[in-house]
């Protein structure tokens, strides 16, 4: 009998700490204005994959520049890009203005959910005056596990919770796979998600769009207590769940 246990498995109960705040969901977005949202994102986005696709291509070796020496010497390589020698064009005014990349715009939202309150220059430090806040995050949802962007609504919250009414950073979440066409335009191998700082050149109609499409992310539970409400104790919560071990390895004599 005992045997016949130990075959089907042990069952032990699995502690772990959960949270005892409410989920923030993501804003609720139809899939007719996630399309144009998307559409309005990939042409404000087009002038820096332009200019990528114009960069001079790394050099492989003695080859490659015994070819560019020939290039140079007929003035242009046959594939439009810049000769060798001759200087690249300079970055889009746009490039400061846009961050691409998971680590990148976790990194700057939880800055900004951990500077001071006043935005002021004279009040703030350098660095936070130097880093304009988030307009719109975008993140391509489709193409990835939950577990890599579930923090956003969180951290878009936290980092535009002293924002004014008017300037609260826009979440968008596309929910069909999407990465493929952002790594086009933006003409980088990958693309997980794209952040648009407020002071963007050439993002008012893209602003526009989202902000009477997209309402602000809302955290139920912070800022209780400013404006003389009451706050209310959240106790730790400690969720415990059966789950089913392997058989007991059997010591052999």
């Amino acid at each position: 009998m005992s045997s016949q246990n130990q075959a089907a498995g042990r069952k032990r109960l699995v502690h772990h700490l959960d949270t005892p705040f409410s989920t923030t969901s993501w804003p609720d977005i139809t899939q007719d204005d996630q399309d144009a949202i998307l559409e309005l994102l990939c042409s404000f986005l087009n002038p820096l994959g332009q200019h990528r696709r114009l960069l001079p291509a790394p050099s492989k070796g003695r080859r490659a520049a015994r070819r560019g020496r020939k290039a140079a010497a007929g003035g242009s390589s046959a594939t439009g890009k810049p000769a060798p020698g001759v200087p690249p064009q300079p970055k889009p005014e746009l490039d400061s203005s846009i961050d691409v990349g998971f680590n990148s715009i976790t990194r700057n939202l939880q800055a900004q959910a951990s500077s001071p309150a006043s935005s002021s220059p004279t009040d703030a430090g350098p660095d936070v005056a130097a880093a304009p806040p988030y307009s719109m995050v975008f993140v391509a949802r489709g193409n990835q596990s939950s577990a890599f962007h579930c923090h956003f609504p969180h951290m878009v919250g936290a980092a535009s919770q002293r924002s004014p009414a008017g300037e609260k950073t826009r979440l968008v979440g596309f929910s069909r796979p999407c990465s493929e066409r952002l790594s086009s335009v933006l003409g980088v191998p990958r693309v997980s998600s794209v952040a648009v700082k407020r002071t963007a050149p050439g993002a008012q109609a893209l602003l526009a769009f989202v902000e009477q499409k997209v309402a602000p992310v809302r955290v139920s539970w912070m800022g209780e207590g400013e404006g003389g409400g009451t706050v209310e104790y959240c106790p730790t919560q400690i969720s415990s769940t059966e789950t089913t071990v392997g058989a007991k390895r059997v010591r052999q004599s």
